[in-house]
């Protein structure tokens, strides 16, 4: 829906036209609050609507590799979000599919619109703490998974889930594909589903070896409560860069109870929302100007690569090189 509200408040060149969800319930809900009137149950469907060039794909991530091929035979345009697929075939899959029908694929890592990251990147382009050497991301959600992402089989779990956003943001100041990982796991606050999903983790630490020689470091959390806490910390041979801060604004209460109480970000959704509007933009913008999408299909591919790594780390105890 935040997709769907930006294309509907009016993206540049863009004009929402209509939506899919095989729920009634919630297609007529959404319907109503996007001021439109074409639902569609089926996907297969709107791909035969005439009106609709380009799609924003957000089901699941198990029926991300369907949808986009069947869209790119289509002959519709597509931002995809992350993850991009379960596995690197299917993520190849998309980009062949695409490739062959001359569409393009984006691949929905908005901190890369957001204004903090983007600064971030240009002071790291421009040279200002020297050389890379660290870059270090953490994001811990503070909700509790829906049901069907404790199965790993069916969501790759919160390294793909939740960190898959650190996973690209760390390649893109890097500024390398990633080499080798080594991670660790554990479920410490989901105790009611380790009999039925003993595989599920809540939170994870992973080590990374970049091709160019530098460091990373992922540190993803989940149903952590006390907020929505996304920071990357970007270590230099000349200096270091900060971006993120878990307050949510400079308002500090301190009151005869003896504490010190300052408000904390809730969301995802408020956090990046200016970002979610500058890569719905970004995706209109590569379509009408024919230029290649800002965040690619290999964006997307190398992240996946990286999350199945990670995971056989966890099951293995061992490195895994990519």
């Amino acid at each position: 829906m935040i997709h769907a509200t930006n294309f509907a408040a009016g993206i540049a060149g863009a004009k929402l036209v209509a939506m899919v969800d095989p729920s009634a319930e919630a297609r007529n809900a959404a319907l109503a609050e996007l001021g439109i009137d074409r639902g569609y149950a089926d996907y297969k469907d709107v791909l035969q609507d005439k009106e609709v060039d380009a799609i924003v794909v957000v089901t699941p991530t198990v029926f991300h590799k369907d949808i986009v091929a069947a869209a790119a035979k289509a002959g519709k345009h597509i931002l995809c979000e992350k993850p991009m697929a379960m596995t690197v075939a299917e993520c190849q899959a998309m980009i062949d599919a695409c490739s062959a029908a001359k569409v393009k694929l984006q691949i929905g890592f908005m901190r890369r619109f957001d204004r903090n990251f983007i600064q971030a990147k240009a002071a790291v382009d421009a040279g200002r703490i020297g050389d890379v050497v660290l870059v270090k991301s953490n994001t811990r959600g503070p909700s509790v998974p829906q049901a069907w992402m404790y199965d790993i089989a069916k969501s790759n779990g919160p390294l793909a889930e939740v960190s898959s956003h650190d996973i690209d943001a760390i390649r893109w100041f890097a500024g390398s594909d990633i080499q080798e990982v080594y991670a660790i796991a554990g479920n410490y606050r989901c105790p009611d589903v380790k009999a039925a999903f003993p595989d599920f983790y809540d939170n994870v630490l992973m080590s990374v070896k970049f091709a160019n020689g530098m460091q990373g470091s992922i540190d993803g959390a989940v149903s952590v409560g006390y907020a929505y806490d996304s920071r990357v910390e970007i270590l230099g041979t000349k200096g270091v860069l900060f971006v993120g801060a878990l307050p949510d604004s400079n308002l500090i209460v301190c009151s005869t109870g003896a504490e010190i109480v300052q408000p904390s970000v809730k969301s995802w959704r408020t956090l990046f929302i200016d970002a979610y509007r500058g890569e719905d933009a970004a995706f209109i913008k590569c379509i009408q100007e024919e230029l290649p999408p800002p965040v690619t299909g290999k964006d997307g591919l190398e992240a996946v690569k990286a999350v199945n790594a990670g995971n056989k780390s966890i099951t293995s105890g061992q490195p895994v090189k990519l």
